[in-house]
């Protein structure tokens, strides 16, 4: 079993023919509201890939709550951990799409601030394979459910988004760290590192790295072995759940018990159907989909 410990967002999502400069206002086209947050993404696609995923998060007790976990419910993640805030709305995520594909997010926390690590009981620990990590609820709770998890034996996935420092103390729980190009290049400047390369950040952390970079496909190091993919071409219509696709897909492949380089590529392909349709969890593939030829 996966447990995902992350945030649950609702998406509002706008498209546009292109990003409004400050202080400028554009007309977009149909408002769409969806599911989303980078844990929830996350565990849907793992659930769609195939794996069983607990999800431990946190929602407001406003009206935003149940359409943010509807997608959640009907695949099959355990919500059985998923709590509710007396104070917060759940979080929600603006979302501009441009005409090219591209996306600006602003994300509003809100009940995500809450989720604690005491969430996650120890009984639910016992029973997982991998807990997978991001960086959308607060950092000093992830670290204490991290330091638990490599204690207890469990495979930890970091997914270092969206980009900010990694504190030492959660890097040294980690077994995969996963980064695009720009959370690549901040986690190494704030480690001192000169070369903001996979390489040098897997020596630096001791960890697995997978780093993304889009269009350019990805690479994934590890003790001195490097493994590099193209991406694959697609005609896309909306990067917005790429990466957290990528992510939940790769996991659910561990938890598969597949070797990294096919997890990878599975990965890859997943993330590259993402971007053909509109949407954060409603753009996911499942796993017939991934494994078709």
């Amino acid at each position: 079993m996966i447990i995902v410990f992350g945030s649950i967002n609702l998406d509002i999502m706008v498209p546009v023919e292109r990003m409004p400069v400050p202080g400028e206002t554009v007309l977009g086209g149909d408002c769409i509201m969806s599911p989303g947050g980078k844990g929830a993404n996350q565990a849907h696609a793992a659930r769609l890939a195939g794996a069983d995923v607990a999800l431990v998060g946190k929602v407001g007790g406003d009206a935003f709550a149940e359409p943010a976990l509807a997608f959640l419910r009907a695949a099959g993640v355990d919500l059985g951990r998923v709590g509710r805030s007396a104070t917060r709305p759940t979080g929600c995520a603006t979302i501009w799409v441009d005409a090219e594909g591209g996306s600006t997010i602003v994300v509003s926390p809100g009940a995500n601030r809450e989720l604690k690590a005491s969430d996650l009981d120890d009984e639910t620990l016992a029973r997982a394979s991998l807990l997978l990590l991001q960086q959308e609820v607060p950092m000093e709770e992830m670290a204490e459910v991290a330091a638990r998890a490599h204690r207890a034996g469990l495979r930890v996935v970091l997914n270092a988004a969206p980009a900010m420092p990694v504190p030492d103390g959660l890097l040294a729980s980690v077994d995969d760290l996963i980064v695009n190009e720009i959370e690549l290049r901040q986690i190494a400047a704030s480690a001192g590192l000169g070369d903001a390369s996979p390489a040098a950040l897997a020596s630096r952390t001791g960890t697995r790295v997978v780093a993304t970079y889009g269009a350019q496909g990805l690479v994934h190091h590890h003790d001195g072995t490097e493994l590099r993919l193209p991406a694959h071409a697609v005609d896309v219509v909306d990067t917005t759940a790429a990466g957290d696709t990528f992510v939940g897909v790769y996991c659910a492949c561990l938890a598969r018990g597949l070797a990294e380089a096919d997890a990878l590529g599975f990965a890859n392909r997943a993330a590259a159907l993402a971007c053909t349709r509109r949407g954060a969890q409603a753009s996911q593939p499942g796993w017939d989909e991934i494994a078709g030829d």
